[in-house]
């Protein structure tokens, strides 16, 4: 029989939890809840010990971000013989047919490791993702966001990434590239693991009958520069890891224009000391990830061209600084 774990990571989310927990028991499918308890301090430890005492808890002791706290919850659910697991938001609804359809989403082609779902907003009405693309100047974006809810994403199809909030993962596939990189923290670490899954020959599907709602940012938001630090820190290792060298260069030119717009940004934003914290970090571990890539390259499956040729060949929709700043150019080249 298929078993299946669902991983909560959660941090001072104790305001958010009985809502996530409550839709996860609810689910028309059976599973084991694991809840990854990471250096809470706002009591969330023991309102879960109280009210949900059938939830299984792994405590850690301080913040491991969530690269490091699902990888924990992840470790778990592996020594306990699980054959999924479902990782999923702290500050999320699950519908009652959600797990079911991602499970039933990889049952028809074994090379299916990642099935993501369609993540609305909490509100019904917007969309969080429908999956993750990664374009050409080595830029991830979430398909769909803030678009409206239509039927534009109804159908079922292979993407890029799946959104580390809601998906479902196949444990042979963690077995065979690795879990989360935790150096990553929080932010882009599950566009990393689809990439790398990607390259081992791996197929990374959208199931959108699976349906999740998402409060964004309600974690984040709750520490000032987060997000710039955690997004100039990971944005690099994203490319020098996984972008195949036949294609880096042609990468990196525009990479390096978009990152320095997000670093001068940063200190319009008054956020420039997160920035360059990101930055020195970034830099730092460099060599590391450098190594990485190293292992990553010399065991993919795939060839240079099928990535090429999955990845978005423009801008992410929201780069609209960007997209202004290449109109304005493509303008001075067509008068020179």
């Amino acid at each position: 029989m298929t078993k299946i774990a669902v991983v909560i990571p959660n941090w001072n989310g104790k305001d958010k939890i009985a809502k996530c927990l409550d839709s996860l028991s609810a689910q028309s499918m059976v599973s084991q809840i694991i809840v990854v308890e990471n250096g809470s301090t706002d009591g969330s430890l023991e309102f879960i010990n109280t009210h949900y005492p059938g939830v299984d808890l792994v405590v850690n002791k301080k913040n491991l971000g969530f690269a490091g706290g699902v990888n924990s919850g992840i470790r778990y659910a592996i020594d306990d013989n699980c054959d999924f697991v479902a990782l999923f938001n702290n500050d999320a609804i699950a519908d009652k047919d959600w797990l079911r359809y991602l499970v039933e989403a990889t049952e028809k082609d074994g090379k299916v490791g990642v099935v993501t779902c369609k993540f609305m907003d909490i509100d019904g009405k917007h969309l969080d993702s429908t999956g993750d693309q990664y374009t050409n100047w080595g830029l991830p974006y979430p398909r769909g966001r803030g678009e409206p809810v239509n039927d534009s994403y109804d159908d079922q199809i292979d993407i890029f990434a799946a959104s580390g909030g809601a998906s479902l993962y196949k444990v042979k596939m963690f077995k065979d590239i690795g879990l989360f990189d935790e150096d990553f923290f929080a932010y882009y670490e599950d566009v990393d693991l689809s990439f790398r899954a990607q390259l081992a020959g791996w197929k990374i599907r959208y199931c959108p009958k699976a349906i999740a709602y998402h409060q964004i940012g309600a974690t984040s938001s709750k520490i000032s520069g987060f997000t710039t630090y955690q997004t100039m820190k990971n944005l690099p290792w994203l490319m020098w890891k996984n972008v195949p060298a036949t294609y880096l260069l042609k990468v990196l030119p525009r990479f390096k224009i978009a990152y320095f717009s997000f670093y001068a940004s940063a200190w319009r934003r008054h956020q420039g000391w997160s920035a360059t914290k990101g930055v020195l970090l970034s830099v730092t571990l460099a060599p590391k990830k450098i190594w990485q890539r190293h292992q990553i390259q010399n065991t993919k499956k795939v060839s240079d061209s099928y990535i090429w040729g999955i990845m978005t060949h423009d801008l992410p929709p929201n780069a609209l600084k960007l997209r202004s700043l290449r109109a304005k150019w493509q303008k001075v080249a067509r008068r020179s």
